[in-house]
């Protein structure tokens, strides 16, 4: 039987000798911004998530932040705008979630590098690839830390009209340039 203990984005859970803690991590996403998160398994994560942003566009600046989760447990650190990296820091060290990684994109959108982050060896999933606000639920054993889920945006309003189909196919033609 579980028992809950507070209320509140942190919450408390127990059952015999095993404490559960969750939390709610509010991401930090700069201005003009868009952020992946995503798990990986190896310290090399850094290095091969590093080449695929530098060679995927000239003009895409990134910054990227990775928990490892064994050794000294540093949040490792690269990218090509410092200001970037700073912010995927700051996300990373909020969750300090095993094997985690943040990425931080600006002049470039995840669609566009999300099938090359998914075939580097040592990632294994990603969680969310968003320009909207981003809530992480993490769960906290004695052992450590872990991501349970994602909250990307907000809940659906409604469904979408003629008006509204013929915005989006204008968004995508002429605006972000996807189709033509």
């Amino acid at each position: 039987m579980f028992l809950r203990r507070g209320a509140g984005p942190e919450e408390e859970w127990t059952m015999a000798d095993k404490t559960l803690k969750w939390e709610v991590v509010n991401l930090g996403i700069p201005e003009g911004c868009n952020i992946i998160l995503g798990q990986s398994h190896f310290i090399k994560t850094v290095e091969d998530l590093y080449e695929v942003l530098a060679t995927s566009s000239t003009s895409l600046e990134f910054g990227l932040a990775f928990c490892e989760a064994s050794g000294p447990c540093l949040v490792r650190k690269d990218g090509n705008a410092d200001d970037l990296v700073e912010a995927a820091v700051a996300n990373a060290l909020k969750l300090s979630a095993g094997h985690a990684f943040v990425i931080l994109l600006r002049n470039g959108f995840p669609v566009s590098v999300l099938n090359a982050i998914k075939q580097v060896q040592e990632v294994c999933r990603i969680f969310a690839a968003t320009a909207n606000p981003l809530q992480v639920l993490i769960f906290q054993t004695g052992q450590g830390r872990g991501i349970a889920g994602v909250v990307d945006g907000f809940p659906s309003k409604g469904v979408e009209s003629e008006g509204d189909i013929e915005e989006r196919k204008k968004l995508l033609r002429d605006i972000i340039g996807y189709k033509r």
